[in-house]
Order: C-alpha cells, then sequence, then structure tokens
C-alpha cells in the first residue's frame, strides 16, 4: 500500500508570530525625517532675502526643475532688470551734457564711492593721531607735575560721508521714536472713543498735509527761543531736523491705530464688558495685541514718510547728515559733484529699503497672524 503524505498545519500561535514585524537591531542607524524649514523660509522672505529659499531647497534636493523656476523669477529677473537698468544708464548719461560736464555713469558712481571710503579711512587716521599726541602730551604734563589739570579735546575734523549716514539715521530715529510715542495713545483714544475721534479728525486732516519746509521755520524760531542752555544735550540743528520729522511723520501711526482699534470684533469688546475686565486689562490683552498689523503699517508709513523729509529738513537746519552733504555738493559744482550726488540718491533709497524690511520683520515678530 501507499503511504498517504500528511501536511501539518502551522498553529495560530506560529503564524502571528510570523506576522510580527521584527525587533529593529541594537546598532541599526535611525533614520530621521528631514527638519521641517519653513519658520526660516518666511523670516528670509520678511527680511528681503527670499531668493535665498530656493536655493536651500535645492541643495535639500526638493523638486529640482521648480525651485530653478523660483529661482529664476526671485533672483534672475531682477538681476537682469538691474543689469539693463544700469547699461540703459551707462548709455544715456553719456550724451547728457550739464554745466558741470556729463551726467556720471555707474563706473563714475562707483569710483566716487570708493573715494567718499577713503577719505572717510583717511579722516579717522587723523582723529586717532590726534588723539594719541594729546594722550602723550596729557602723560608728559602729570609727569612733570601729577597735580596739573588735564584737558581732554574733542576731533573737530569734519564728518565724512559715512558720519553723515550715522547722523541721519540717529535723527531720523529720534524723530521717529517721538512721533511714535505720540501717535499710538492717540491714535488708541480715537478708537476707543468717537467722541475724541470726531474732536482730533479735523486737526489731523488740516495738518496732515503740511510740507517740511512749511514746519522747518516755525520749529526753527520756537527751538532758538526755547532751547536755551550753555551746555545743550543735543545740537539745535540735531533737534529742528528731529522734531520736523516727527511733526511729518506721525500722522499715518494716528490714522492706522486708530482705524485698527475701532474695527476690533464687537464680539471681543462685549465680552470684556461682561467680565468687567479693568480697563489696563482690555488695553494690553485686547485693544494692542488686535490692533497690532495696523499700528505696524502705520509706522511703517511714518518712517518712509520721516526719511523722505529728513533729507530737505537737514538741508535748511544745516544739521550735518546726508540732507546737509546733498546741500554741499550741490553748492560745491565741482566735476566730481554729480558723481557723489548720485551716491547719495543711492545710499538713500537703499537705507530706506532697510528701514522698510525692518519695520516688516518687527510687525511680523509682534503680531498674531499667519506670517508669525
Amino acid at each position: 500500500m501507499r503511504a498517504k503524505a500528511t501536511v501539518e498545519k502551522p498553529s495560530p500561535a506560529a503564524s502571528n508570530a510570523a506576522n510580527e514585524p521584527l525587533p529593529p537591531a541594537a546598532n541599526a542607524p535611525r533614520v530621521r525625517p528631514p527638519r521641517s524649514l519653513d519658520g526660516l523660509f518666511r523670516f528670509l522672505t520678511l527680511i528681503g532675502l527670499g531668493f535665498l529659499v530656493p536655493i536651500v531647497r535645492l541643495c535639500r534636493g526638493e523638486n529640482p526643475r521648480a525651485q530653478w523656476r523660483e529661482l529664476w523669477q526671485s533672483l534672475g529677473v531682477p538681476l537682469l532688470a538691474i543689469a539693463v537698468f544700469l547699461f540703459a544708464w551707462s548709455r544715456l548719461s553719456a550724451s547728457i551734457e550739464t554745466s558741470l560736464g556729463h551726467i556720471p555713469g555707474p563706473l563714475a558712481v562707483w569710483e566716487q564711492t570708493k573715494a567718499l571710503w577713503e577719505d572717510h579711512k583717511a579722516e579717522r587716521e587723523k582723529a586717532a593721531a590726534f588723539y594719541e599726541r594729546q594722550a602723550k602730551r596729557n602723560a608728559e604734563k602729570l609727569a612733570a607735575d601729577p597735580n596739573a589739570e588735564i584737558v581732554t579735546r574733542k576731533y573737530t575734523g569734519k564728518p565724512t560721508y559715512i558720519d553723515q549716514i550715522f547722523t541721519s539715521l540717529k535723527t531720523v530715529f529720534m524723530g521717529f521714536l517721538l512721533a511714535t510715542a505720540i501717535a499710538v495713545p492717540v491714535g488708541i483714544f480715537c478708537g476707543l472713543s468717537q467722541t475724541i475721534s470726531a474732536a482730533l479728525n479735523p486737526l489731523i486732516q488740516v495738518f496732515k498735509p503740511v510740507s517740511p519746509l512749511a514746519w522747518l521755520p516755525l520749529v526753527t524760531i520756537i527751538v532758538s527761543a526755547v532751547y536755551v542752555t550753555s551746555d545743550p544735550m543735543f545740537e539745535k540743528a540735531f533737534l529742528i531736523s528731529a522734531i520736523t520729522v516727527t511733526l511729518c511723520s506721525l500722522w499715518p501711526t494716528i490714522i492706522n491705530t486708530a482705524v485698527g482699534v475701532a474695527s476690533i470684533d464687537k464680539d471681543l469688546v462685549n465680552v470684556a464688558k461682561v467680565l468687567r475686565l479693568p480697563w489696563t486689562t482690555k488695553l494690553f490683552k485686547l485693544v494692542m495685541p488686535s490692533s497690532l498689523p495696523l499700528i505696524f503699517t502705520g509706522m511703517r508709513l511714518s518712517l518712509g514718510v520721516g526719511w523722505m523729509v529728513l533729507i530737505a529738513s537737514e538741508m535748511l537746519a544745516q544739521n550735518p547728515g546726508l540732507g546737509k552733504f546733498v546741500w554741499d555738493e550741490f553748492q560745491n559744482g565741482s566735476s566730481d559733484s554729480l558723481a557723489r550726488l548720485m551716491v547719495a540718491v543711492l545710499t538713500i533709497g537703499l537705507i530706506g529699503f532697510v528701514l522698510d524690511r525692518l519695520m516688516l520683520t518687527l510687525q511680523s515678530l509682534f503680531s498674531f497672524g499667519a506670517q508669525r
């Protein structure tokens, strides 16, 4: 007889054991998921460096074709436009003749930029030599007479172009901070009270379009009459320029703050009334967080207005900033004056762009929203 072959069926316990995943080896390398860089990408976009985002994504190997397209759009097109602008500038400048010669092209402007930087370094060397000689004289005087009176004098050389840039920045920030300190509280009160808004709105609409050239003589007369001291903390020209910036730049912040406070969700206001929140709690927990985006929008506009106003005010007040540099070069009338004026124009534009991106970044950091 032929024997029958028997096939044993696996038990349920063995089947389950076979289906269970094997435990990882003790020395097996751990695979970490790729780290998200969305926060970094948003920050780079906010500060005007968004063209770095597709470069980083390309390095990470994320969809190269799409990243190259994005890189061309964010970096290639602007660089091409700048190249076309520089080419047109160099061609057209040679065909325009003025009383001071041809309009300077990009190369001439770049040469004057380097010359201004060399002037700054030479002036700093003169200042360092002056203080070194002064310290040596004082040391010799003390060696001869330990009780001798030591007088330390400040270097009084001419301000360089770099010094004038920092003077303008200090002036505009002084005026901007004064304008913000006045405009934000006034805008909050206007937004919270229709009576205060109705009272101040005519004054805001009247003074908002006044030119800095109209404010400057009044500010000069008032500061000269009031600011009389033998040991002034600030120069009069500095105060005149800063106050003029304040008077011209506070209106956008007032208007935007008032609109932001007035547009708060009425349900939130009613909840605050029902809970009987203190006025300070309502202000700092409800009003300010809800209106911060529009407050920062007004501050951005105010800073831009202040930077434009500053140049005109420095020209007339003779505050040693960029405005005075422009005026002095205009009065100088040398062969290099046109190129130096172009350097000042480009500097003013670049600084204005940086200030705007700075305010936009601060708005993102202190506001609640999708960009945070």
